[in-house]
């Protein structure tokens, strides 16, 4: 299948069902990253935060939120439906949060995600590193824990 073109867009509260349906997609129930609706409409109404959406032929294929405070940002989800993996989805999504961050004159990007995500590598290879752990910090659907490990970009 031929890759097609990544394009971004900026998302609102009136996304929160793409925002919904993608983390369920992405999100294995197993490990408890994924946000509950009213969290996810919760975080988008504060000041500062920043909702992408990355579409393939206009069918959302994953979407980054991102929150600004002062000099520092946050990447606070990123999640691809498994039908766009490794198709140049997350790649674009987090490139343009490092774009619009270092524009911003954002000093430093931060990141949690969970030890053992596949998606380490791909923040490893755009320059972060991991500076924390989170004991447990994720709790599963059976009530099994997992650790966050918290990693830093400086722009």
């Amino acid at each position: 299948m031929a890759t097609r073109t990544v394009t971004l867009r900026t998302g609102d509260t009136r996304d929160v069902a793409t925002v919904d349906a993608l983390m369920t997609a992405a999100f294995d129930p197993r490990f408890g990253e994924a946000w509950t609706r009213s969290q996810c409409l919760g975080a988008m109404a504060m000041p500062g935060v920043r909702l992408t959406i990355a579409q393939i032929d206009d069918v959302p294929a994953g979407f980054a939120l991102v929150r600004t405070v002062a000099d520092e940002a946050e990447l606070l989800l990123l999640a691809v439906a498994p039908p766009y993996r490794r198709r140049g989805v997350a790649g674009a999504l987090l490139r343009a949060v490092i774009a619009e961050a270092g524009g911003a004159g954002i000093a430093d990007l931060h990141l949690e995600v969970r030890a053992g995500n596949e998606a380490v590598r791909l923040y490893e290879q755009n320059g972060f590193a991991k500076v924390g752990e989170r004991r447990g910090y994720y709790r599963g659907r059976n009530g099994e824990t997992f650790d966050a490990h918290t990693y830093r970009r400086a722009l």
